[in-house]
């Protein structure tokens, strides 16, 4: 086990941190119908914020964690409103007793780029043992589980709101060694940032289950971790596991389905490298599927996922074709950009940029299945990554890309998940809490 240098936590001002700035419009979505709560409803957001519930934890003097050996699975985006890790915070309250810290994917310290993860390592600031649990399942993660030798596991990591993130994953991995172990799991919620209002796009096939979609859910999941967590506990991991995990949670104050990340006071720290605001993660849900083809979705530069190119593809016929097409609230145009990462590194590449003008009537997997349409036309057989596996793990759904390849239009494609989205619906408002 090595010792990394001591992490700089994300203190900077939000004046430092990116924000939407003038790419998006302030227009707000109307609220919907009060949903029954099964928790403490909300209460009103202190000094007009969400209050997380790692917040509303300590506030409440940490009691559920009094008596254990507490282990945290965390990144550098797990801060409280004063952007200190919750992590330090732990550590510095007399009354826990904080054993371990798990990293997942790009890491505890968010030092890795996406597929990668820190090594194993003692945390200088605390003392602990930083493991590497992504990926890991079934034995392997179990042990590593009782080898911290802790009594309680808390997760609160912020998610994105679309089904291939992978933070989600990892929670839905534990959930199960925790199942099997008898060990409690604390989940402290946090907002989604692409707001809660409803879920889209294919729901996953479980045949093509990976570690970009482990049980069937919609692309755009439209939940919070939390809410996950319990939909996760109640259905798929009894089925997995014959039993439960012995699941506690501590909602939010404040949240409310309607909100983007920007309604809620609180302040982005990008969760993962190309995650860099909260406009990234709304159109993440469509863009992020470029990810299966051969095209770049502008990783290595300053606009991941609004940024989609290639080397054989003309940008400006592509921006042309996807703007006749239309897709509400957003626009087009040819943009010329340069990767510096893998595996477009040091290419010039012709693509377009995806312009969000209105957040409430902009669909990302409508706009995504456009784009994927226009391009699969301009790029020809050309268009998939290798065999197209990839494609389908991401999408949930092999019919897509034969539809593709046939020069289906995003309506069309849309119907091939009507069926199982409404079904996905009706499970999921079983376990909202907002």
């Amino acid at each position: 086990m090595t010792q990394l240098p001591r992490r700089t936590l994300a203190r900077q001002s939000g004046k430092a941190l990116l924000g939407l700035g003038g790419a998006l419009l302030a227009t707000r979505i109307p609220a919907q119908a009060a949903t029954p709560q099964t928790v403490t409803p909300c209460q009103k957001p202190p000094a007009g914020r969400v209050k997380i519930g790692f917040e509303k934890l300590r506030d409440g003097g940490y009691a559920p964690l009094l008596g254990h050996k507490v282990g945290v699975i965390a990144n550098v985006a797990s801060v409280d409103n004063s952007l200190t890790s919750i992590v330090d915070c732990l550590h510095q309250a007399p009354s826990v007793q904080l054993q371990a810290i798990f990293g997942p994917e790009h890491g505890f310290r968010g030092s890795m780029r996406e597929g990668f993860s820190e090594p194993e390592t003692q945390d200088p600031d605390t003392g602990c043992t930083v493991y590497d649990i992504y990926t890991k399942i079934g034995d392997a993660l179990k042990n590593i589980l009782k080898k911290s030798g802790i009594t309680l596991l808390v997760f609160d990591i912020q998610d994105t709101g679309s089904r291939f993130y992978t933070y989600i994953w990892t929670l839905f991995d534990c959930m199960m060694a925790c199942a099997e172990l008898g060990l409690p799991l604390l989940v402290l919620d946090r907002p989604n940032p692409i707001s809660g209002l409803d879920a889209s796009g294919p729901v996953l096939d479980p045949r093509l289950a990976s570690f970009v979609g482990r049980a069937p859910i919609a692309l755009r999941h439209g939940m919070t971790v939390a809410e996950l967590a319990r939909l996760f506990n109640a259905v798929f991991v009894k089925k997995q596991t014959g039993q439960k995990a012995s699941l506690d949670i501590i909602p939010m104050d404040g949240w409310q389905r309607d909100m983007f990340f920007e309604d809620t006071g609180l302040t982005w720290c990008p969760p993962s490298p190309n995650m860099p605001t909260p406009l990234t993660a709304l159109v993440y849900p469509g863009t992020c599927l470029f990810e299966g083809t051969s095209f770049s979705v502008g990783r290595g530069t300053t606009m991941p996922f609004l940024y989609l190119g290639s080397a054989a593809v003309d940008g400006r016929t592509w921006a042309e074709a996807a703007t006749k097409a239309g897709c509400a609230g957003t626009a087009f145009r040819d943009v010329w950009f340069t990767s510096l990462v893998d595996p477009f590194k040091n290419t010039l590449l012709h693509g377009l940029h995806c312009v969000v003008t209105d957040r409430t009537s902009f669909d990302p997997i409508a706009t995504g299945m456009t784009l994927l349409s226009t391009g699969r036309h301009l790029a020809g057989s050309s268009f998939w990554r290798g065999t197209g596996k990839t494609f389908d793990q991401l999408s949930g759904n092999t019919q897509i890309r034969t539809l593709l390849d046939k020069g289906a239009e995003a309506p069309a494609l849309a119907a091939l998940w009507e069926k199982d989205l409404a079904s996905f619906r009706a499970l999921r408002q079983t376990f909202l809490l907002y």
